[in-house]
Protein backbone atom coordinates (compact mmCIF):
# COMPACT_ATOMS: atom_id res chain seq x y z
CA UNK A 1 0.00 0.00 0.00
CA UNK A 2 1.06 3.57 -0.67
CA UNK A 3 2.63 5.30 2.32
CA UNK A 4 0.77 8.48 1.39
CA UNK A 5 -2.57 6.62 1.43
CA UNK A 6 -1.64 4.89 4.67
CA UNK A 7 -0.89 8.30 6.18
CA UNK A 8 -4.46 9.34 5.35
CA UNK A 9 -5.91 6.08 6.69
CA UNK A 10 -4.11 6.62 9.97
CA UNK A 11 -5.52 10.16 10.13
CA UNK A 12 -2.04 11.66 10.32
CA UNK A 13 -1.30 15.17 9.14
CA UNK A 14 2.37 15.96 8.85
CA UNK A 15 3.51 19.27 10.25
CA UNK A 16 5.34 21.64 7.93
CA UNK A 17 8.89 20.42 7.34
CA UNK A 18 11.04 22.12 9.98
CA UNK A 19 13.67 24.58 8.84
CA UNK A 20 17.29 23.94 9.73
CA UNK A 21 18.23 25.48 13.08
CA UNK A 22 21.89 25.75 12.07
CA UNK A 23 24.33 25.16 9.26
CA UNK A 24 23.12 21.79 7.95
CA UNK A 25 20.61 20.19 5.59
CA UNK A 26 17.58 18.34 7.02
CA UNK A 27 17.94 15.58 4.38
CA UNK A 28 20.78 14.58 2.07
CA UNK A 29 20.20 12.08 -0.73
CA UNK A 30 23.11 9.98 -1.94
CA UNK A 31 22.19 7.41 -4.58
CA UNK A 32 19.43 5.24 -3.13
CA UNK A 33 19.94 6.53 0.42
CA UNK A 34 18.32 9.41 2.27
CA UNK A 35 20.13 10.52 5.42
CA UNK A 36 18.28 12.81 7.80
CA UNK A 37 19.67 15.22 10.32
CA UNK A 38 18.33 15.08 13.84
CA UNK A 39 14.69 16.14 14.15
CA UNK A 40 13.39 17.52 17.42
CA UNK A 41 10.16 16.83 19.28
CA UNK A 42 7.99 19.71 18.01
CA UNK A 43 4.20 19.49 17.92
CA UNK A 44 1.90 20.57 15.07
CA UNK A 45 2.00 24.21 16.23
CA UNK A 46 5.81 24.22 16.26
CA UNK A 47 6.06 24.15 20.05
CA UNK A 48 9.04 22.23 21.30
CA UNK A 49 8.25 19.35 23.67
CA UNK A 50 10.92 19.68 26.33
CA UNK A 51 11.88 17.89 29.49
CA UNK A 52 14.09 15.23 30.92
CA UNK A 53 12.97 11.62 31.23
CA UNK A 54 13.33 10.43 34.78
CA UNK A 55 12.76 13.93 36.15
CA UNK A 56 10.29 16.24 34.34
CA UNK A 57 8.35 13.87 32.09
CA UNK A 58 7.21 10.25 32.18
CA UNK A 59 7.64 7.51 29.58
CA UNK A 60 4.25 8.15 27.95
CA UNK A 61 5.07 11.84 27.43
CA UNK A 62 8.48 10.80 26.12
CA UNK A 63 6.86 8.42 23.64
CA UNK A 64 4.61 11.24 22.41
CA UNK A 65 7.68 13.46 22.03
CA UNK A 66 9.38 10.70 20.01
CA UNK A 67 6.29 10.38 17.83
CA UNK A 68 6.31 14.13 17.12
CA UNK A 69 10.01 13.99 16.30
CA UNK A 70 9.19 11.17 13.87
CA UNK A 71 6.39 13.18 12.25
CA UNK A 72 8.82 16.06 11.71
CA UNK A 73 11.35 13.66 10.21
CA UNK A 74 8.68 12.32 7.84
CA UNK A 75 7.75 15.88 6.83
CA UNK A 76 11.37 16.56 5.88
CA UNK A 77 11.59 13.30 3.94
CA UNK A 78 8.38 14.11 2.06
CA UNK A 79 9.70 17.58 1.19
CA UNK A 80 13.02 16.17 -0.06
CA UNK A 81 11.55 13.20 -1.95
CA UNK A 82 8.27 14.67 -3.16
CA UNK A 83 6.33 11.75 -1.67
CA UNK A 84 6.74 9.23 1.13
CA UNK A 85 5.97 6.60 -1.51
CA UNK A 86 9.64 7.00 -2.52
CA UNK A 87 10.72 5.32 0.74
CA UNK A 88 11.59 1.66 0.17
CA UNK A 89 12.47 0.94 3.78
CA UNK A 90 13.70 2.37 7.05
CA UNK A 91 17.22 1.06 7.52
CA UNK A 92 18.34 2.74 10.75
CA UNK A 93 16.69 4.91 13.37
CA UNK A 94 18.72 6.68 16.04
CA UNK A 95 17.02 8.34 18.98
CA UNK A 96 18.53 10.63 21.57
CA UNK A 97 16.52 10.93 24.77
CA UNK A 98 17.22 13.71 27.24
CA UNK A 99 17.29 11.89 30.56
CA UNK A 100 18.67 11.68 34.04
CA UNK A 101 21.77 9.54 34.56
CA UNK A 102 19.76 6.76 36.23
CA UNK A 103 16.99 6.57 33.57
CA UNK A 104 17.15 3.25 31.70
CA UNK A 105 13.99 3.10 29.56
CA UNK A 106 15.38 4.83 26.45
CA UNK A 107 14.14 2.04 24.11
CA UNK A 108 10.59 2.36 25.49
CA UNK A 109 10.62 6.10 24.75
CA UNK A 110 11.95 5.61 21.20
CA UNK A 111 9.12 3.14 20.58
CA UNK A 112 6.91 6.22 20.06
CA UNK A 113 8.75 6.91 16.81
CA UNK A 114 9.37 3.28 15.89
CA UNK A 115 5.66 2.46 16.15
CA UNK A 116 4.80 5.42 13.92
CA UNK A 117 7.19 4.17 11.22
CA UNK A 118 5.93 0.59 11.53
CA UNK A 119 2.30 1.75 11.28
CA UNK A 120 3.07 3.85 8.22
CA UNK A 121 5.43 1.63 6.22
CA UNK A 122 4.52 -1.80 7.64
CA UNK A 123 6.63 -4.05 9.84
CA UNK A 124 8.94 -5.20 7.04
CA UNK A 125 9.76 -1.79 5.59
CA UNK A 126 9.13 0.35 8.67
CA UNK A 127 11.28 -1.45 11.23
CA UNK A 128 15.03 -1.35 10.79
CA UNK A 129 17.95 -1.39 13.16
CA UNK A 130 18.05 1.30 15.81
CA UNK A 131 19.89 2.85 18.71
CA UNK A 132 18.30 4.58 21.70
CA UNK A 133 20.80 6.81 23.47
CA UNK A 134 20.46 8.82 26.67
CA UNK A 135 21.73 12.40 26.63
CA UNK A 136 22.23 14.91 29.42
CA UNK A 137 20.95 17.68 27.14
CA UNK A 138 19.60 18.15 23.63
CA UNK A 139 19.33 21.22 21.38
CA UNK A 140 16.86 23.83 22.66
CA UNK A 141 15.98 21.54 25.59
CA UNK A 142 14.10 19.03 23.39
CA UNK A 143 12.99 15.85 25.10
CA UNK A 144 13.79 13.71 22.04
CA UNK A 145 15.78 13.97 18.81
CA UNK A 146 15.63 11.35 16.05
CA UNK A 147 17.53 10.76 12.83
CA UNK A 148 17.16 8.07 10.20
CA UNK A 149 18.74 6.40 7.23
CA UNK A 150 16.20 5.24 4.65
CA UNK A 151 16.55 3.39 1.40
CA UNK A 152 14.67 5.11 -1.40
CA UNK A 153 13.44 3.99 -4.78
CA UNK A 154 15.78 4.63 -7.71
Amino acid sequence: MSAEKRLQELGLLLPPAPEAKGLYRPVVIVGQWAFTSGHLSMDAEGRLLTGRLGADINIEAGQQAARWAGLNLLASLRQALGSLDQVRRVVKLTGFIQSTPDFQQHPAVLNGCSQLLADLFGTEAGIGVRSAIGASSLPLGAAVEVEALVEILP
